[in-house]
């Protein structure tokens, strides 16, 4: 293929924009349901330090501008996610899930600071140390994404369906395929090794996105369990009017055995 710097740039954007703006509508959905229950805050958090192997590798290959710009902004969105599920899920207070997610983003920008500048140096004077360490990186990254859907496929199987995730992220994650066009307009070599890690994510996505077609319609279906007692499922009002009813009767009862006491005894005196 041709190198384009025009359609490099013009796919590059695109899915950027796709994997910038792909975990606003989960950041919504939990903010909006004050609940994170389903969302595995692992994955999550994997997919923060993954950004983090991802930045280091394309800033250090140099490439395009977009696809250097995309992982710090994934890293920054997905450590927001994670927040919320600290403060929605594990109820910590609004304070400590802040300083959660500065603290998280701090340790992961400092790591991937420190990694860039060990490494450019010896990859730009093509030393086979940086040229590997570049790679371990990029492999690295693919690795933890892989691996980070493991907890978010058991949520899923545990509950039998998708919840917590919005299907709207899944989807905009999914176009984010356009990364992957990108690379083939660069100059230089094919870059199989970002195309697997972008390719890998939009395949895992595609699988929460079948779970969810298939074991949603079927939850649906499933007859409510409930775990409340008889007590508990009687309304207020009708509790209040049986227990007048009750201690009627015992009033009631009470009072037919004194006066039927008092007879007894008159007629046993008489």
């Amino acid at each position: 293929m041709p190198v384009n710097s025009v359609a490099e740039n013009v796919f590059g954007i695109a899915g950027t924009v796709c994997w910038t703006i792909q975990l606003v509508p989960q950041l919504w959905k939990s903010w909006r349901e004050k609940d994170t229950t389903g969302l595995s805050e692992w994955m999550i958090l994997a997919w923060s330090v993954s950004g983090a192997f991802l930045g280091t590798y394309s800033i250090v290959v140099v490439l395009n501008i977009p696809l250097i710009v995309q992982p710090q902004l994934f890293s920054a969105l997905t450590m927001a996610s994670w927040a919320q599920c600290q403060y929605y899920s594990r109820h910590r207070t609004l304070s400590v899930a802040w300083m959660l997610f500065l603290l998280g983003c701090v340790i992961l920008g400092s790591f991937e600071l420190g990694m860039v500048y060990a490494l450019r140096s010896s990859y730009s004077r093509g030393e086979k140390s940086g040229i590997a360490g570049a790679e371990f990186f990029s492999i690295m990254s693919s690795v933890i994404l892989a691996l980070s859907f493991i907890p978010q496929y058991y949520e899923i199987y545990k509950r039998r369906e998708v919840i917590g995730i919005s299907l709207a992220f899944m989807a905009v994650d999914i176009l984010g395929i356009f990364s992957d066009l990108s690379l083939v307009f660069k100059a230089g070599p094919f870059d199989a090794v970002a195309a697997v890690t972008y390719s890998l994510v939009v395949a895992m996505d595609g699988v929460v996105v079948i779970a969810a077609w298939i074991l949603n319609p079927r939850a649906r279906r499933r007859p409510i369990v409930t775990t409340s007692t008889p007590s508990e499922t009687i309304a207020p009002s009708s509790r209040t009017t049986i227990e007048k009813e009750v201690r009627n009767l015992v009033h009631l009862s009470s009072t037919a055995c004194t006066r039927w006491t008092s007879a007894a005894r008159r007629q046993a005196n008489s």
